[in-house]
């Protein structure tokens, strides 16, 4: 397993990494609310293809991250959500709100 990890590119894709979980989860909020604050684009991507495994805090994770995008008057889109976070999406009936592009 890879560390957990976001970080925000010259391309404005927040790219998440490793594993999502109870345990990671805080330090990845804070760090992805500082990163979108200091973002300029008018719109962000949240790259989830490098996710390794969620829990349900990732879900929560990619929740609190398009209301702050939201929030900063960012559009954002989701792209390469792993298998297992698309299904807590579909059994919490979340799919549209978390709909890819």
């Amino acid at each position: 397993m890879t560390e957990s990890a976001i970080r925000l590119d010259e391309a404005s894709q927040l790219q998440l990494t490793g594993v999502l979980d109870y345990r990671t989860g805080p330090g990845l909020r804070e760090q992805g609310r500082a990163l979108i604050k200091s973002c300029n684009a008018p719109a962000l991507v949240i790259d989830c293809s490098a996710v390794e495994k969620s829990s349900s805090v990732g879900l929560s994770l990619l929740l609190c991250f398009i209301r702050d995008a939201k929030a900063a008057g960012k559009a954002v889109s989701i792209r390469g959500m792993p298998e297992d976070m698309r299904e807590i999406a579909q059994v919490s009936e979340l799919t549209e709100l978390l709909a890819q592009p």
